[in-house]
């Protein structure tokens, strides 16, 4: 079963042989193939041959590609990730508006309910209570927008009253990068089940390529949350994106066993598919940090 994280820092030639993926930089380091789940690219300068692409492609590994910056900027995405995905495609296309309402329900309220949970412990109980009462009040595709308006106590509770979502500042950015993993991570799953990660549930922006995947992570945004709270650190580096990256290998519970995020994703995923497709919401398989 894959589970490391490989993050390629420096300049490096990568080639694929006998089952390893082969960093050539000031040094030679073999990585088997079937250890690695997600393959993090920082920096431009890396070449990688076409050879080991169809092997990362046929081993189903997420691959993210950064800027210069080092920020996570494309991934690789298989054209035909699925031997259905047709017969998915055309039935994603027909999901019933009421099912993804349902769907979409449920999804808002897991988030809150994370979102409630850690405001206690981080002894924000005023802030806690107030989300509490919203999990009660989120309608069917959340016409009344209590997630947005759940978002907003938890934020401030969080990170004081001035701080805005979407400031460029290191808080933001780091909670953009670790977002943006567990984004990758999602899209990985949509695909491999043959879906479009462009079709969603709730979100349905023309220029969001990943709109199904922006829906599915809502409730595992929670856990990049405590893991940028937990670095308590006013500086977005290197460091600190290293840290977020380990996020995808932390265990959780899921389905009544202890998962690493990586695998929880990819049985909760699943479950929301055979939830919409047979309208019953009591399929999904949301995970929790205790058991």
């Amino acid at each position: 079963m894959s589970w490391r994280t490989v993050i390629i820092s420096s300049q490096a030639k990568l080639d694929f042989k006998m089952g390893y993926m082969v960093v050539r930089s000031d040094e030679t380091k073999r990585v088997f193939l079937d250890e690695i789940a997600v393959l993090i690219i920082e920096n431009p300068a890396v070449a990688i041959t076409g050879c080991l692409i169809e092997a990362l492609i046929e081993k189903k590994i997420k691959v993210i590609f950064c800027n210069s910056k080092r920020n996570p900027e494309a991934e690789l995405v298989p054209h035909h990730p699925s031997h259905d995905s047709s017969s998915k495609i055309k039935r994603q296309i027909a999901w019933e508006e009421s099912s993804k309402a349902k769907v979409w329900q449920e999804i808002v309220k897991d988030k809150i309910r994370k979102q409630t949970e850690f405001l206690i412990l981080r002894e924000k109980e005023k802030e806690a209570a107030l989300l509490a009462s919203y999990i009660t009040e989120v309608e069917p595709m959340d016409p009344t927008n209590r997630e947005g308006l759940a978002a907003k106590v938890y934020f401030r509770a969080l990170f004081g009253a001035g701080f805005i979502r979407g400031a460029d500042d290191s808080l933001n950015s780091a909670l953009n990068y670790g977002y943006s993993l567990i984004l990758s991570a999602f899209n990985r799953e949509i695909a491999s089940n043959g879906y479009l990660t462009q079709l969603g549930i709730c979100h349905d922006s023309m220029f969001n390529h990943f709109n199904l995947g922006s829906d599915l992570m809502e409730p595992f945004r929670i856990i990049v949350d405590r893991a940028v709270c937990a670095l308590d650190s006013d500086v977005f580096d290197v460091n600190t994106k290293h840290s977020l990256c380990t996020i995808l290998e932390q265990p959780i519970f899921v389905d009544s066993s202890k998962q690493t995020v990586l695998n929880a994703i990819k049985i909760y995923t699943k479950s929301v598919f055979d939830a919409i497709e047979s309208n019953d919401v009591s399929l999904i398989k949301f995970y929790s940090c205790s058991v």
